[in-house]
């Protein structure tokens, strides 16, 4: 089937994402160097900044979370690619404001090159930077092989709680320490019922029929192994937040967030009715739902599914995600 998307050069796709971004939120953002989102109230923070990076085409993460309590700068690549090491060591040389810098980064094979090129630069400059991983999907790799699970929409509310923390004046220990412990405390896993297209190629990311769906399936097309005949919601929501409480792992008695995350062609409607059923199946086993976010937060193209996170919560992560915070994607 021929790809069809409003666009006008696939060349010059992140530029013109990035430039539409920019305008549309000039109260929060700004592009800087033509490639990082940069949020308005870098330039008088005196406190602990968060970088990240990634690559564009997951809109709105990863820059939509950029401004104030969240992010502060997202260095963007082009379409599923990570940045050039050099652009994001600038700009944590700009995000540096005495304090320190949380480089938070999702773990991908080209993303983590990246990263790991950037902290040695960040190393030799003197630079004050710690670097924290999010691992945080079960389909690919058991928990004590935690390197080898990829980052999914699990770092979204991480950029809250760790950017409240910053706001608070913690210091650049504390709040990387935060950051570890809340990646430790979640888990993620998607389903896909349709897959997505390459918005610059129109290549497809695979074909699971007009019946089957895949548990398990990462955000590139990547397979999960879980392919079986499509189920209701509430049995496909059963076997992903099984696998998530026993991995976590929850028991009766815990608080737990819950993040439903469309990928990009799944309706407010399905994503509610998960929702609830998430809730409902969870509070079965003694678990209380004590936070969550339900949309579009990391899409990939027009993909129809969802990502579920669970995240065991404490008090010290309820009062962190109680702080305010604007930006271009997410108020509260």
């Amino acid at each position: 089937m021929k790809m069809k998307k409003f666009i006008n050069n696939p060349e010059t796709l992140t530029a013109e994402l990035l430039e539409g971004m920019a305008m549309a939120n000039s109260d929060i953002v700004e592009l800087v160097n033509g490639s990082w989102i940069v949020s308005k109230t870098l330039k008088d923070a005196d406190r602990v900044t968060v970088v990240t990076l990634g690559g564009s085409g997951h809109e709105p993460a990863i820059s939509g979370f950029v401004g104030d309590g969240m992010l502060d700068i997202s260095v963007v690549g082009d379409i599923f690619a990570a940045p050039n090491p050099q652009s994001v060591f600038e700009a944590i040389k700009l995000a540096d404001k005495g304090h320190g810098v949380l480089f938070l980064v999702l773990n991908h094979a080209g993303d983590m090159l990246c990263a790991n090129m950037v902290m040695k630069m960040c190393k030799k400059a003197g630079l004050n930077v710690r670097k924290v991983v999010t691992q945080e999907d079960i389909s690919n790799a058991p928990r004590e092989n935690s390197d080898d699970r990829r980052g999914l929409a699990g770092a979204v509310p991480l950029y809250h709680i760790v950017g409240a923390a910053a706001k608070q004046g913690k210091s650049l220990d504390e709040v990387a320490d935060l950051a570890q412990r809340y990646a430790d405390s979640m888990a993620t896993i998607a389903v896909a019922a349709r897959c997505a297209t390459h918005p610059a190629t129109g290549a497809s990311f695979g074909d699971l029929g007009d019946e089957d769906m895949e548990i398990g399936m990462g955000q590139h097309g990547e397979g999960g192994g879980g392919r079986q005949p499509m189920k209701t919601a509430k049995e496909t929501v059963e076997i992903m937040a099984n696998a998530l409480v026993k991995d976590i792992p929850l028991q009766a008695g815990d608080e737990a967030f819950v993040m439903i995350n469309g990928s990009g062609a799944t309706t407010l409607m399905e994503m509610y009715i998960l929702y609830k059923d998430c809730v409902k199946y969870l509070e079965g086993l003694g678990i209380k739902v004590v936070a969550n976010m339900v949309g579009e937060i990391l899409t990939v193209q027009e993909q129809a599914g969802f990502q579920l996170n669970l995240a065991k919560w404490n008090d010290e992560f309820k009062a962190l995600w109680a702080e305010p915070a604007r930006t271009i994607a997410f108020y509260k």
